[in-house]
């Protein structure tokens, strides 16, 4: 897989997984799939208002990840050899916390999108 692939496959779960985030923060009430899963429905305001930082926080990789293939931002690309693994690393941390959840539910549907969101990443970082 080309590192331009993995950046579009990366964009692609992280407009998915920003979209869910987005909903959090606007009140859908899937409190228990997200963020430890310890509020069932709504989250409150402060974790509303992380819901929307998380969101913004993965648009921002989403554009290193595209300019760092060549993509999008070329402008960015020597920030972004750095960038990158910053990514790379807050995208293990991610993987992690999400198999350690306490939240079932949040561990069979995240975990794995973490993972290939890390997966996807990585071959990112390491391709050009």
């Amino acid at each position: 897989m080309t590192s331009q692939t993995a950046s579009k496959i990366f964009t692609g779960l992280v407009v998915l997984t920003a979209a869910f985030q987005v909903a959090l923060a606007l009140g859908a009430p899937w409190g228990e799939l997200a963020m430890g899963g310890g509020v069932k429905g709504v989250l409150p305001l402060g974790l509303r208002l992380a819901a929307l930082a998380q969101a913004a926080l993965l648009g921002v990789m989403a554009l290193v990840m595209l300019s760092r293939a060549g993509l999008l931002l070329t402008s960015w690309e020597p920030a972004s050899r750095y960038l990158v693994w910053v990514a790379v690393a807050m995208l293990a941390i991610s993987t992690v916390l999400n198999l350690a959840t306490p939240s079932t539910m949040e561990r069979l549907i995240w975990a794995p999108v973490a993972g290939a969101l890390l997966i996807a990443g990585l071959r990112v970082a390491l391709g050009r």
